[in-house]
């Protein structure tokens, strides 16, 4: 079964960092689009950033500059830096993966994790 494992939510001021971690197993990971998706409540889900099975990588105007998403193929885990966070950025956070590149169209992507909670204050 393919599982999609977060870590790394909490609480933090603004201004603060956090970073996201995100094991997957049971699929070709290094083949995979990954990406990081929020939903805020009351909104609808939005993406965040992707990265493609080659390294490139898409973000989010609302958060380019102080995101980074990068993925670890030997440990099979996506990571999402996320540095100056704003309340704004308060929200759940979910990794998602795919076989195809979607980039940040979250409809796309096939697989996804339980969601961890990200609060700025």
């Amino acid at each position: 079964d393919v599982q999609l494992v977060e870590s790394g939510g909490g609480s933090v001021q603004a201004g603060g960092s956090l970073r996201l971690s995100c094991a997957a197993s049971g699929y070709t990971y290094t083949r995979s689009c990954m990406g990081w998706f929020r939903q805020a409540p009351g909104k609808g889900r939005e993406g965040v950033a992707s990265i493609g099975s080659d390294g490139s990588t898409t973000y989010a105007e609302s958060v380019k500059g102080r995101f980074t998403i990068s993925r670890d193929n030997a440990k099979s885990t996506l990571y999402q830096q996320m540095n100056s966070l704003k309340p704004e950025d308060t929200a759940m956070y979910y990794c998602a993966a795919d076989e195809l590149n979607h980039g940040l169209a979250w409809r796309g992507y096939t697989y996804w994790s339980q969601g961890t909670q990200v609060t700025v204050s």
